[in-house]
């Protein structure tokens, strides 16, 4: 199964934010959106200029201290983004992502910005795979 039945099924919203807003105007986007991961983008979200997820707030909060909270996302991001594009496959991605020990992927074709990706995503839609395949399977040996 390739990202774009992925994408397909839980939509293409991404939230963004640019790199000179503040790490609480951050953290509020993330509270709102319920979400682990914002897309850092200079042109309102049309391509990826670094990604910021709770897990850097984390790290800087705790080498950094409560200052870091008004101190720019750009400070905070990560700036060389793995991406992938709607043709890749989920399993490989799966793998990437867990070894590379990252949850997020921004999904870009043509250098724009068309989703984001959870490794969340990934696992929910190989469960759905799978329920379905075990459905098929009783079903069969029923007849």
């Amino acid at each position: 199964m390739r990202i774009s039945e992925v994408i397909r099924r839980k939509g293409a919203e991404v939230v963004t934010i640019r790199p000179d807003e503040t790490v609480t105007d951050l953290l509020a986007l993330l509270a709102e959106h319920n979400i682990g991961a914002v897309v850092v983008s200079v042109d309102g979200g049309r391509t990826v200029g670094g990604i910021v997820t709770e897990r850097d707030v984390v790290r800087h909060l705790n080498s950094t201290g409560t200052s870091v909270l008004s101190n720019p996302v750009a400070q905070v991001m990560t700036a060389e983004v793995v991406t992938c594009s709607t043709e890749d496959d989920l399993q490989t991605l799966a793998r990437t992502m867990t070894e590379k020990r990252f949850r997020h992927l921004p999904v870009v074709e043509d250098g724009e910005l068309l989703a984001i990706v959870s490794i969340g995503d990934i696992v929910k839609n190989r469960i759905d795979e799978l329920q379905a395949e075990n459905d098929q399977l009783v079903d069969y040996v029923q007849r």
